[in-house]
C-alpha cells in the first residue's frame, strides 16, 4: 500500500467572519464605497507573469529519453505508460512495472536520478493500471482474472500481456525480452504477468506481492479484519487520482477506532458506503468463493510456470507477509515448476529491499541486507533472462538471511538448512505455571488451564499509544516493537523457557496448536512467538531485556470448523484452533529466552470482536460487545503448543550408536 497522508479537519476561518462582519447592516465599514474588481484592477499596471507559456525542458545532458504514451488493450482501453530509456543503448531489456500510484509520479527525473534499473543499462516502463489517474477504463482493487469474478474479455493479467506485446513491438531499441516486477499492489500485478503470460515475457520478480486478502494479505488475517487498512481504501478509490484524503480529528487512532464502534461505523462517517471494495468487503466477511477465486497461489497453482520467476519476501513485512510464501509454496509442489522457481527471504519490513536494510527499528543486522540482495540476486537474475546470452547468475534457488547470527544462506528449497541437518517439527508446550519447553508439561497439581479477562471496552494496543495512523513514519517497524508492554498487561497470558544454554534455529512456519475456551459465543486469539534478550546484554547494552516478536498473528473463533462458514462457540467448552503463524528464519541465541504470548485483541490494527456470536462483525450493534473469561488449557490431552520447524544437526554415520 502507499504512503497515505492524514489531514485534520479545517478550524474555523477568521478571515472569513471578519469578512463576514463588514456586510452586517449599520456596519460602519458596511457604509464604505468598495471598488468593483474591474475599476480595482484599472489602478494598477499590469505585472507580467513570470511563467512560461509553455515551458520547454533542456533535456540535452538528461542521460535518458522519457516519453508517455497510451498503449491500446485488446478491448480499446488505453493505458497511461510512461517509457524511459537511457540514451545511445540498443538491444536492452525492458522492465515493466504497472502501478495503481501514478506511472508519472514514479518515473519523474528524480527518480531517474537513481533508478538501479536505467543504470544497468535496461529500459524502464512504468504504467497506470486500468482506471487509475492517466489510464481509461474502469477501476477494480486488485482487478480478478476472468472467470466467475470477471465474465468481461479483459483482467491484469491480459493487460500486461497486451502491454508487453506493444513494448517488444514499438521499442526499436530492445532486444524483445522483457521482466515484470513492483512491490506490494504492483507485487500483483507483476503476478497478474504469469497468467497465460506472453512470450516475450522473460522474468518475474514479484516483490511482497498481495496474493491472498482474506488468509494473511492486506485486508483481513484468517478472519480478523485489518481495521486501520479503511483509511487506504478511501484515498485509493474515492478518486480515479487519489485526491480525496482520509481526515480524522483525533490524534490517537485507538480512541477514534473505539469511539466509533465497529468498523462499518467509522467508515460511514466519511462515506465510503459510496465505495465498491468497502461495500464488497462489508458482504463477504468469511472465505467464500469471492476470495477463493481470486487467490492468486490457487491461480497459479493451476498453470504451469514457464518463466523464471524471483519471490520476494520480508519476514517482518507488516503489510503483505503471507503473499510471497503462499506462492512459492504453491508453485514448489508441481515438480516441474521448480527449475523456474527462486526465492529471497530477507529480513526486511514491506518493500524495505529497495532502500537500506543495514537494520529495522532496533534490531541491527550488521550489513546492508537490501544492497546484497540487488547486486547479488537481482542484478544477476535479470541479466540471466534479459540480455541476449546473458551470463548464467549461478543462482541458489533460495537465498535466506537467516537472523540471530545475521547471515546469508544459499539453499535448495525452503524451508532447508544447510550442511548435515534436517528441518525436525518440535512441539513446544505451554505450562500451566507459565512455563515454555519442548517437553511435554507433567501431570499438574491444581488446574491445569490459565486465564484472562477479556474486554472489548480496553483492548490490547498493537503498538504503544497514542496509536498513529497506519503508513506513517514508524508504521513499517511495529512488528518489530518491543513487547514488554503486552507482556505487563493483565489480559495477556505469557509463557517463558529458562534461559537457552544451545541455540534454537527456527526454519518455516510455526503452527499453533491452541486448546482454549471462552465464556462468550466468539472470540479472536493472537499468538506470539518472541525472542527475549538477556536482562543485562553485555553485545548490545541498548537491547537488554528487549522482547522480540520473530512471528505473530491472529485468528477469529467464528472459523475454527470452517472458513467460510462461521459458527458461535459453545461458551466454557476446551476446543482446538489450529493456525499457521508467518514464517520464521531467526536463531533464539544462547543467554536468551523463548517467550509465547497469547491474547484476544490487538487493536487498532483489527477490529473488535464482539465475544458474543452476530452473523457479521461489521454491523454488531455496540450490546454485542460484552467481556469474557479465556481460559488456556496446558494439561496432558488437553495440551496447547506450537509447533515449531527446527534445525536438527545430524550425527555422523560414526556417531551414530
Amino acid at each position: 500500500m502507499p504512503t497515505r497522508i492524514r489531514t485534520l479537519a479545517p478550524p474555523a476561518a477568521p478571515l472569513l467572519l471578519a469578512s463576514a462582519l463588514l456586510l452586517l447592516p449599520g456596519s460602519r465599514c458596511a457604509t464604505a464605497q468598495q471598488p468593483t474588481a474591474p475599476q480595482a484592477q484599472s489602478q494598477y499596471p499590469a505585472l507580467p507573469t513570470e511563467i512560461p507559456r509553455p515551458f520547454i525542458p533542456a533535456t540535452k545532458d538528461l542521460r535518458y529519453t522519457r516519453t508517455v504514451v497510451q498503449i491500446p488493450m485488446r478491448d480499446g482501453t488505453k493505458l497511461n505508460t510512461v517509457i524511459v530509456i537511457p540514451k545511445s543503448i540498443q538491444h536492452a531489456g525492458i522492465i515493466l512495472e504497472r502501478t495503481p500510484y501514478d506511472a508519472d509520479r514514479f518515473s519523474t527525473r528524480e527518480r531517474e536520478a537513481r533508478d538501479w534499473a536505467l543504470e544497468a543499462g535496461y529500459i524502464h516502463v512504468f504504467q497506470d493500471v486500468r482506471g487509475k489517474y492517466g489510464s481509461q477504463g474502469d477501476y477494480i482493487m486488485n482487478r480478478y482474472v476472468r472467470g466467475p469474478l470477471n465474465p468481461t474479455p479483459v483482467s491484469d493479467a491480459t493487460d500486461a500481456s497486451d502491454t508487453i506485446g506493444w513494448l517488444v513491438k514499438n521499442l526499436p531499441q530492445s532486444n524483445g525480452r522483457v521482466a515484470v516486477m513492483g512491490i506490494s499492489y504492483d507485487g500483483f500485478e507483476a503476478l497478474m504477468g504469469l497468467v497465460h503470460p506472453n512470450p516475450a515475457l522473460k522474468a518475474a520478480v514479484p516483490e511482497n506481492p498481495m496474493v491472498d486478502g482474506w488468509i494473511g494479505d492486506d485486508w483481513f488475517h484468517n478472519g480478523a479484519f485489518r481495521e486501520q487498512g479503511i483509511p487506504y481504501i478511501y484515498s485509493q478509490e474515492a478518486t480515479r487520482k487519489g485526491t480525496q484524503k482520509w481526515w480524522t480529528n483525533y490524534s490517537d487512532d485507538y480512541n477514534m477506532y473505539l469511539d466509533a464502534g465497529n468498523a462499518s461505523a467509522i467508515a460511514d462517517q466519511h462515506g465510503m458506503q459510496q465505495l465498491g471494495f468497502w461495500n464488497k468487503l462489508v458482504a463477504h466477511p468469511s472465505y467464500d468463493e469471492f476470495w477463493q477465486d481470486q487467490a492468486v497461489d490457487k491461480i497459479l497453482a493451476k498453470e504451469p510456470l514457464t518463466v523464471p520467476t524471483l519471490l520476494v519476501a520480508g519476514e517482518w513485512d507488516q503489510e503483505d507477509i503471507y503473499g510471497a510464501l503462499a506462492v512459492y509454496r504453491a508453485l514448489y509442489a508441481e515438480p516441474a515448476n521448480r527449475a523456474n522457481l527462486f526465492l529471497a527471504l530477507g529480513p526486511w519490513f514491506h518493500g524495505q529491499e529497495a532502500t537500506q536494510g543495514a537494520h529495522l527499528g532496533a534490531i541491527n543486522f550488521g550489513s546492508d541486507t537490501s544492497a546484497y540482495f540487488v547486486h547479488r540476486v537481482l542484478l544477476p537474475f535479470l541479466a540471466q533472462h534479459l540480455q541476449e546470452n546473458g551470463p548464467d547468475a549461478h543462482l541458489a534457488h533460495v537465498n535466506a538471511f537467516l537472523t540471530g547470527p545475521n547471515q546469508w544462506e544459499q539453499l535448495s528449497k525452503w524451508p532447508s538448512c544447510n550442511g548435515d541437518c534436517r528441518i525436525d517439527r518440535k512441539p513446544l508446550y505451554l505450562y500451566a505455571d507459565h512455563g515454555l519447553s519442548f517437553e511435554p508439561p507433567p501431570t499438574p497439581g491444581g488446574e491445569a488451564y490459565d486465564q484472562y479477562v477479556s474486554n472489548p471496552a480496553t483492548p490490547v494496543p498493537y503498538r504503544p499509544r497514542p496509536v498513529p495512523p497506519a503508513e506513517t513514519a514508524t508504521w513499517p517497524e511495529w512488528l518489530v516493537g518491543d513487547q514488554r508492554p503486552a507482556s505487563a498487561r493483565p489480559d495477556v497470558e505469557t509463557y517463558e523457557t529458562p534461559v537457552l544454554t544451545e541455540p534454537v534455529t527456527v526454519s518455516g512456519r510455526p503452527q499453533v496448536h491452541l486448546v482454549a475456551s471462552t465464556s462468550g459465543t466468539d472470540s479472536d486469539w493472537v499468538v506470539k512467538v518472541i525472542d527475549v534478550y538477556p536482562q543485562q546484554d553485555t553485545d548490545e547494552p541498548e537491547m537488554s531485556g528487549y522482547q522480540l516478536a520473530v512471528s505473530m498473528d491472529i485468528f477469529r473463533g467464528r472459523y475454527r470448523q470452517n472458513l467460510s462458514r462461521p459458527s458461535p462457540l459453545p461458551p466454557n467448552k476446551p476446543l482446538l484452533y489450529s493456525f499457521f503463524l508467518p514464517a520464521v528464519d531467526h536463531v533464539f541465541l544462547p543467554g536468551h529466552r523463548m517467550m509465547v504470548q497469547i491474547q484476544s485483541t490487538w487493536f487498532p490494527l483489527y477490529d473488535r470482536n464482539p465475544q458474543t456470536f452476530v452473523p457479521n462483525i461489521f454491523n454488531a450493534p455496540a450490546s454485542a460487545y460484552q467481556e469474557a473469561t479465556q481460559r488456556i488449557y496446558c494439561a496432558p490431552g488437553q495440551q496447547t503448543y506450537i509447533t515449531l520447524p527446527v534445525a536438527k544437526r545430524q550425527e555422523s554415520p560414526s556417531m551414530a550408536p
